[in-house]
């Protein structure tokens, strides 16, 4: 008996020429049922990261393309403009007020309009709205030194000493206001005030012509105040190249932008 566990291997009959292979090829993997499921799955299995979570894999909305061919396309952008408005006595420059005092929306029926830039409740004049983002900020800008131009009645007759302070500035409680442009002017031809300025029978009255280019919170009256003659009422009258001719109070008008005024 031959003690080896194995049987000797047998010698080559052919060296020269190579064996046929037996090995029968696999066969494919979707052939079948069973087969055909493990595929299924193996496509369908969530990929996971190193540490065994699933990994999320971003939306994929199959409609993308309809929904955008579906969507309107507009043909033209809003074409810019700007608004002069004479504001009131008494009007709030915003659209909406829970007071129930009067807006810019008893007087304008402009969507998408906004005002560049504030006038007091209390002060009249030209406002100006525009739907243009750079007009507003370059007209509220003050290192653009866009001038606004005020017709201020004071009370008193303000020396030219006092006059000269406005020019050169003077010291608010907020700082230094720069140099204005200030002179003494004739009584404006401009509608009456309702209601009336109140004027004092032994006090006269003078009428300013006052350029700044700044925009400080109730700056003007401040500003006359200082030097000792309070403003009684103020209009402004000019921001820039935009002005109040031919426009009455509580009136306004549109100007799309590039065309003359």
């Amino acid at each position: 008996m031959n003690k080896n566990k194995f049987p000797p291997k047998r010698a080559n009959s052919s060296a020269s020429s190579p064996a046929k292979s037996t090995i029968k090829p696999a066969k494919s993997a979707s052939r079948g049922p069973a087969n055909r499921a493990t595929a299924v799955d193996s496509k369908v299995a969530p990929a996971r990261n190193a540490n065994g979570s699933l990994k999320k894999e971003p939306f994929k909305n199959p409609n993308r393309r309809a929904i955008a061919a579906a969507k309107p396309v507009q043909s033209q952008t809003l074409a810019p403009i700007i608004v002069l408005f004479n504001k009131p006595f008494d009007v709030l420059c915003q659209f909406t007020d829970e007071q129930g005092r009067k807006t810019l929306k008893d007087y304008i029926p402009i969507a998408d309009v906004y005002a560049a830039g504030r006038l007091d409740r209390d002060s009249e004049g030209l406002l100006l709205l525009t739907n243009d983002g750079q007009l507003q900020a370059r007209l509220t800008e003050p290192k653009k030194k866009t001038f606004k131009t005020y017709w201020v009645q004071v009370e008193g007759v303000p020396t030219e000493d006092a006059l000269t302070k406005l020019r050169q500035g003077v010291e608010l409680n907020d700082g230094m206001t720069l140099p204005a442009k200030v002179k003494i002017m004739d009584s404006p031809d401009v509608w009456p005030r309702n209601p009336p300025v109140r004027e004092r029978k032994n006090i006269p009255t003078t009428w300013l012509e006052i350029q700044i280019h700044e925009g400080r919170n109730r700056q003007v009256r401040r500003m006359t105040a200082h030097i000792g003659f309070p403003t009684l009422r103020l209009i402004r009258y000019k921001i820039g190249q935009w002005s109040l001719d031919n426009l009455p109070s509580g009136e306004h008008k549109c100007i799309r932008l590039g065309d003359e005024v």
